[in-house]
């Protein structure tokens, strides 16, 4: 598998068909420092080499989701020049975009709490699911710095105005508002369970479609998507599985890729 390798501060398991992306940090609550971001970067660019990889879901080790930014790194960050700074930032906002980019579907397994870059990792994903006791913050506010990489995934989540009260502040909140604000998807006791539960509706549809859909909610704000919309959709009724899709449905019956537990 192209993903094989040793990795420092994540840990991967494939079981069947889903990559599970554990942040392995659990004495600093899984916070980030470059080399953990670097990892999740390679990983989630080699994804889409790998074809019998369904979805991805990202979990932290121990009792702790992410707790944002390691403070060891911060230090470091502490002394950097403008040009280094921005370097620093721009490798994270790659890993957030290679994220964003998966052509699989990915699931935040949020364990415990989310706080800076953390809550980025959350609503970067296409599904959140939370046990009651997580906690959220974008707290980067608490150390005089803003949330500006992650802005982008939450605003699309939350919304403008929620986002720039909870941006602003700083403040700490439940699993149960969070589910509210639309950052959560479910708030569960189950959590393998429930993403198991949405599986079944992902392995029923085709791959292909599944990726395209993704690529054509992210296009849809940016111009000619008119354009887009026709070429994609003939692109997905010209392919194997659309064609096999359609013929399926014509004929009552399931397609050969369909996959049902």
């Amino acid at each position: 598998m192209v993903l094989d390798g040793h990795y420092e501060n994540i840990r991967l398991e494939k079981t069947s068909d889903i990559l599970t992306v554990e942040l392995n940090k659990p004495d600093i609550h899984n916070a980030f420092n470059e080399e953990m971001i670097a990892e999740l970067k390679t990983v989630f660019l080699c994804i889409r080499e790998v074809p019998d990889i369904r979805a991805v879901v990202i979990t932290g080790s121990g009792k702790s989701f992410c707790a944002g930014a390691d403070l060891n790194w911060m230090k470091k960050m502490a002394a950097y020049s403008l040009e280094e700074n921005v370097a620093d930032a721009r490798e994270m906002a790659e890993m957030f975009e290679a994220i964003a980019d998966c052509p699989v579907p990915t699931f935040a397994r949020v364990n415990g709490v989310a706080f800076g870059g953390g809550v980025g990792l959350v609503a970067v994903c296409d599904f959140t699911f939370a046990t009651e006791n997580a906690k959220f913050a974008f707290s980067e506010t608490k150390v005089g710095l803003i949330p500006a990489v992650i802005s982008q995934y939450a605003i699309r989540r939350i919304g403008p105005t929620t986002a720039r009260q909870l941006f602003m502040t700083g403040e700490r909140f439940s699993a149960a508002y969070a589910q509210e604000i639309g950052l959560l998807d479910m708030v569960v006791q189950d959590l393998d369970g429930a993403i198991q539960e949405t599986m079944k509706e992902l392995r029923s549809s085709g791959k292909n479609a599944v990726a395209a859909s993704k690529d054509l909610v992210d296009n849809y704000r940016k111009k000619h998507f008119t354009d887009y919309c026709v070429k994609s959709i003939a692109e997905i009724r010209a392919s194997e599985e659309g064609k096999e899709g359609v013929q399926a449905f014509l004929e009552k019956r399931k397609p050969a890729w369909r996959k049902d537990e």
